[in-house]
Order: C-alpha cells, then sequence, then structure tokens
C-alpha cells in the first residue's frame, strides 16, 4: 500500500500489512527499550502536540514516543484557551504556522473533522489524537497491539464493546480495524440512548462482521476473549440529567471480573470513573495499564514509519 501522510481516520488501514508491520516494530522497539539499546532515528526531528483538549495519555505517550526516539516536543497542552485560537485564528492557519516549526504535529480537537481541516493545510504529517465524537486511530492501533500481545492474535477474537458507542471516538476507530482480521466477532453493549451510531452498524454490515446489539451486561462477556469497557462521557451530555440517568449503566466488578474466561482480557482506553471497579486491577486479566504502555510503544512506531 502507498505510503501514508497523515494518520485520521483507521479507515486508511486497507488491509493487516501495515498494522502487522507497526505492531512488529512497536514491539521490537519495547525489547530496546528495556534493554536500553534504544536507537534515536528521530534525532533532530521535531514533533508538535496540539490539543484543544483535555489528555493526559495521549499527550504524555506522544511526547514521551518522540523523546525516546531522539526527538524534541513543542506543545499546546490547552491550545483553545492558550493559544491564538482565543483569537479568533483559524485552525488552517494555525496548522500552516506550526508546520513552519515542526516535523509533524499530534492533534486533538473538540470538532469532529478538525484533524481533516489540519491535514488538508499542513506540508508535514498531521496525526489524530482525537477529533470530537469522531476517530482516535492512534488509540485504536494501541489496542490491536495490545490484543495481539495478550492473546497471541487477533483473528477469531470475540470483542465486548461496553458502555458510550455512541460518542466513543475509540470505539469508532477500532470497529474499521477488527474488521480486516478473520473471522472476529463483535457484541456491542450499551443502553439505548447510547447505542452505535447507524453509519457504523452499516459499516460492519457492509464488511460481513458478525455482530450483536444487547444491552445486557452479563451473557455478553461471559465468552468474551476481549471486554473492552468505555467511559460514559460527562462532556457529550446536553444535560448532567441525561448523564445521571446512564452513567453507572455498566459497572465491572471483581465478581463479573473472576467469572471471565480464564484466557480473557479485560481493556480500557481511560480515564476510567464508575465503569471498572479498582477491585479489578489485581486481577490478571486487567489489561489497561499494559494497554496505556502499549500505546507509547506503537505510537514510537508510528512516528518512525512517518519520519525516519
Amino acid at each position: 500500500m502507498q505510503k501514508l501522510r497523515h494518520v485520521l481516520s483507521t479507515k486508511q488501514f486497507g488491509d493487516t500489512r501495515l498494522l502487522e508491520q507497526l505492531c512488529a516494530s512497536a514491539a521490537q522497539m519495547e525489547l530496546d527499550d528495556v534493554a536500553r539499546t534504544l536507537p534515536q532515528p528521530l534525532r533532530g526531528r521535531i514533533l508538535a502536540t496540539l490539543f484543544y483538549e483535555p489528555s493526559t495519555r495521549t499527550r504524555f505517550s506522544f511526547e514521551a514516543a518522540m523523546q525516546k526516539l531522539g526527538g524534541s516536543v513543542i506543545t499546546a497542552e490547552n491550545a483553545k484557551d492558550s493559544s491564538s485560537a482565543t483569537k479568533g485564528e483559524t485552525i488552517a492557519d494555525t496548522i500552516r504556522v506550526v508546520s513552519g516549526y515542526a516535523d509533524a504535529i499530534v492533534m486533538r480537537h473538540y470538532e469532529e473533522g478538525a484533524a481533516k481541516k489540519a491535514a488538508d493545510a499542513s506540508p508535514v504529517p498531521v496525526i489524530n489524537a482525537g477529533d470530537g465524537v469522531g476517530e482516535h486511530p492512534t488509540q485504536a492501533l494501541a489496542d490491536v497491539f495490545t490484543i495481539n500481545k495478550e492473546l497471541g492474535k487477533v483473528d477469531g477474537a470475540k470483542v465486548a464493546l461496553i458502555g458510550d458507542l455512541l460518542n466513543g471516538r475509540t470505539i469508532h476507530s477500532l470497529l474499521p480495524l477488527l474488521a480486516l482480521y478473520r473471522d472476529v466477532s463483535i457484541i456491542l453493549v450499551s443502553p439505548k440512548q447510547l447505542r452505535l451510531p447507524v453509519k457504523y452498524v452499516s459499516f460492519l454490515e457492509s464488511k460481513g462482521v458478525r455482530f450483536v446489539e444487547t444491552d445486557k451486561l452479563a451473557g455478553a462477556v461471559r465468552s468474551a476473549d476481549v471486554v473492552y469497557v468505555t467511559r460514559v462521557q460527562r462532556e457529550r451530555f446536553l444535560s448532567a440529567e441525561e448523564y445521571e440517568a446512564v452513567k453507572d449503566a455498566y459497572i465491572i466488578d471483581a465478581k463479573i471480573a473472576d467469572n471471565l474466561k480464564s484466557t480473557a482480557i479485560i481493556m480500557h482506553a481511560l480515564p476510567r470513573v464508575n465503569e471498572i471497579s479498582p477491585d479489578v486491577d489485581a486481577n490478571y486479566r486487567a489489561a489497561y495499564f499494559r494497554q496505556a504502555k502499549n500505546a507509547m510503544y506503537i505510537r514510537m512506531a508510528l512516528l518512525n514509519y512517518l519520519l525516519a
């Protein structure tokens, strides 16, 4: 496949070849990092992280990834309030300016489609770190890397996706990647008001992916290989009452975790609120903190792919 210029959507991945390349590169970088033999192919390169929405893991992992590869970082942590956006500057103009200082730009924005606007204006690679309720493609890369590491493969996996499927950009990005693998089956678990948008349901149908939709948690997770939990996102609701009505719809506690398959894993892109109890953390099935670290290595592989 033609080399990607920007990374805006997981729909850019037409098959598993690049995914396998990135996962292999990330695995090797992890080994090299542990052995303190990591090469620094991005020495002299600069990454700009431009975040219009709050972030901990995504921003830190990209910045750590760039520095581990020998590069440098310039950052706007709260660009919505601390950049020239407060003066009315457009995304396109901001990107034209920042691209003069950096070799690549990682951007998170509250507006769906903002990453595409940025890429259209940018002479350097733009990586979408989340655009509203749109996509979060590098989180999905981390998810696939994690599933592959934990289960040994993605083919044939039964994946339960739980929580806010309406607004969950991590889910919106993960589905197209799962659809590239053989015999994957998906269980969509959500309250009726937070069901997966029709366009993603239609996508799964068009790809021939087996899936079911339900609002019942217990039966859905019992046979799952991957239990992927998502946060009900307070910031996406128009009223506190709507949020309160569904925020605790599903909670994975120690009892539920203990009754999963012995080989199952529990994933979460984080941050969590109430949807996974802290008493699950000690369960060997709990992969979400390993998942967060994996994200740094897959982002290292991606930055190396785009810039080296």
